[in-house]
């Protein structure tokens, strides 16, 4: 298997999304998870549920123990919009009625997280989202001068990949 795409999509969160893309993007994490909470609000399902079931999407994290691709994979279809709009469709569909209010405190997970600006994983490591880079900002590495020897720049690169 290429690692072609990886390395692509690491290139492309290098480089900084727009403030206008960030804003739309975190407004409808915004505009989800209203619309989550008032239909939940409307289920009539217990707020105890909501608040004992609201971080349960988190225990995906648990993936990053077997590696940051598979971790990002795990996490991803956890964290993807798709995966509680499919249970929701699936619980309607069948008369499953009491799995909606899980699918809807799912959903309001995940725009949340849009909205504080945690995005889907790239298998670079958990810092790297379609969001951009979540964390402390690292120092951008220097490059060697014409006056620095060369295996001075190769040290830095060589702590980066670690």
């Amino acid at each position: 298997m290429s690692k072609a795409p990886c390395a692509e999509a690491e290139a492309k969160v290098h480089a900084e999304l727009p403030a206008s893309v960030l804003y739309i993007l975190r407004c409808e994490g915004l505009a989800v998870a209203v619309l989550t909470a008032i239909l939940y609000a409307r289920s009539g399902a217990s707020w105890w549920l909501f608040a004992a079931l609201w971080l349960a999407p988190d225990l995906s994290l648990l993936g990053y123990f077997a590696g940051p691709s598979l971790g990002a994979r795990i996490y991803n279809s956890v964290h993807a919009y798709a995966t509680p709009i499919t249970l929701a469709v699936c619980a309607l569909l069948v008369g499953a009625h009491a799995l909606v209010p899980i699918a809807l405190i799912w959903g309001n997970h995940i725009a949340v997280d849009r909205l504080l600006g945690f995005g889907l994983k790239y298998p670079a490591g958990f810092g790297w989202t379609h969001l951009g880079r979540v964390g402390r900002a690292q120092a951008t590495p220097k490059l060697a001068s014409p006056a620095q020897p060369r295996a001075a720049a190769h040290e830095g690169s060589a702590t980066r990949q670690g």
